[in-house]
């Protein structure tokens, strides 16, 4: 069965969905939008996509920390089946791009139309998720919706996490009316005792997540559509280093304790480890010191301590492990040639996911069966797919990214880009929710 999606539906939903936190650049080719969870806009946002949800014929369950699931139970599925999942999520980075996270949420939700209106019989229900707190602009680090969901996080813990302004991201919740569905007339999941909860991942028979690729590799192939094989791993690291501020006109070049000195060795040498990973064993590693906090930062001042964050990424953990090493010495070096303390914590650390092999044998038989191209690659970005990745079958799909730009008001994908990857995962979607027979 071919599943054809209706182009100007998903168009127009995402298009309105670009509205909430919309951001004026005074660039023509700049779509910027700043989502944060718990703002104006993102409660407008939720707001919208509960309606549509309805609209569609979509049950809608709101949970503890905000996660919003649609679920369309058709006559020819046992309603205690286990549902077939899709989606992502609606908060952005600051200035942002309108695809990063809606075009899988409401991808999602075309793909249940099409199924609906090409009259598909699937044998178990099939359900929209939009997770909260992706990006981890306000609250944590990111995934955060998914990773209370898959009980990687406690729900009392993210719900104590605050933003810059203080507020907790319970209070937050509470104040735009999604800490559970009472606010929007929706079900909230309950544990035995009857306390709100979240929702259970470990519970689904799949989970798919179209996503824009934020990278050239579909683009520069002419392909309609990435599989994706693995997840990339993600370590943050923070080092610290400790020199000694002094005048910077009356101190002797040999008396100096310089920390930012150091510190951009340190730099060079995580970037060297990085590149000999890439040239000896795996070409998908990286190696970024991405930010920098010195003190007490005044251009008259000899340096006196250095913070670097440290971003580690690869789709082998062996890769990973060889870099974090590598800044360790790196380290102990500067302790004894430049006489500098230092400091390394690793306070965040996902392991590389790989995808569900079932699920991405469906995307590809959907793929052929719309006449569609479908690639295999890796992603270097973390999504909510490698939390659910956890506890059930799961696979991410990649739609093409105009030169790679993501983060970003040029962030793009062509309209017709977008349905051809939409095609693909209503597919996909419809060949998981059939049984075998």
């Amino acid at each position: 069965m071919t599943l054809p999606v209706d182009a100007d539906r998903l168009r127009a939903d995402i298009e309105a969905n670009a509205a909430f936190g919309r951001v004026e650049t005074g660039d023509p080719d700049a779509h910027a939008r700043t989502n944060r969870t718990g703002s104006e806009a993102n409660r407008r946002a939720r707001d919208r996509l509960v309606e549509r949800l309805r609209a569609a014929g979509l049950d809608v369950a709101v949970d503890a920390v905000g996660n919003v699931l649609g679920t369309w139970v058709p006559a020819s599925a046992d309603p205690e089946a286990a549902p077939v999942v899709s989606g992502s999520h609606l908060d952005s980075v600051p200035e942002g791009g309108i695809f990063d996270g809606p075009l899988g949420v409401y991808a999602a939700l075309e793909a249940v139309r099409a199924m609906r209106d090409a009259g598909a019989e699937p044998d178990r229900p099939v359900a929209v998720v939009s997770f909260t707190e992706e990006e981890g602009g306000s609250f944590g680090n990111g995934l955060l919706g998914s990773s209370v969901a898959t009980s990687e996080t406690a729900l009392d813990d993210a719900l104590a996490l605050s933003n810059a302004g203080g507020e907790t991201l319970g209070e937050a919740l509470d104040r735009i009316g999604y800490r559970g569905g009472d606010a929007v007339d929706a079900a909230t999941p309950t544990d035995d005792d009857g306390d709100p909860t979240t929702l259970d991942p470990a519970s689904w028979a799949a989970f798919y997540e179209l996503h824009i690729e934020q990278d050239t590799t579909l683009e520069e192939a002419g392909a309609a559509v990435g599989v994706v094989t693995t997840i990339t791993g993600i370590t943050h690291c923070e080092a610290a280093i400790e020199g000694e501020a002094n005048h910077a006109g009356a101190t002797p070049m040999d008396e100096r304790t310089d920390a930012l000195a150091a510190a951009s060795e340190f730099v060079l040498d995580v970037e060297a480890a990085a590149n000999e990973v890439v040239a000896s064993s795996s070409p998908s590693a990286v190696g970024t010191v991405g930010s920098l906090s010195v003190a007490p930062n005044a251009t008259n001042v000899v340096p006196g301590r250095v913070e670097a964050g440290v971003d580690i990424r690869d789709v082998e953990a062996g890769s990973m492990e060889a870099i974090v090493e590598a800044a360790r010495d790196s380290l102990a070096r500067l302790e004894r040639e430049r006489g500098v303390e230092t400091a390394f914590e690793r306070p965040f650390d996902v392991a590389p996911t790989p995808m569900s092999d079932r699920l991405r044998g469906a995307a590809h038989g959907a793929a052929d069966a719309a006449g569609r191209e479908a690639i295999d690659l890796h992603s270097g970005a973390a999504h909510d797919t490698m939390r659910v990745a956890r506890v059930t079958d799961a696979s991410l799909l990649f739609a093409p990214s105009r030169d790679g730009i993501s983060h970003n008001p040029r962030e793009w994908t062509d309209w017709d880009d977008c349905a051809a990857a939409t095609e693909v995962l209503a597919g996909a979607l419809a060949r998981a929710a059939v049984d075998e027979r």
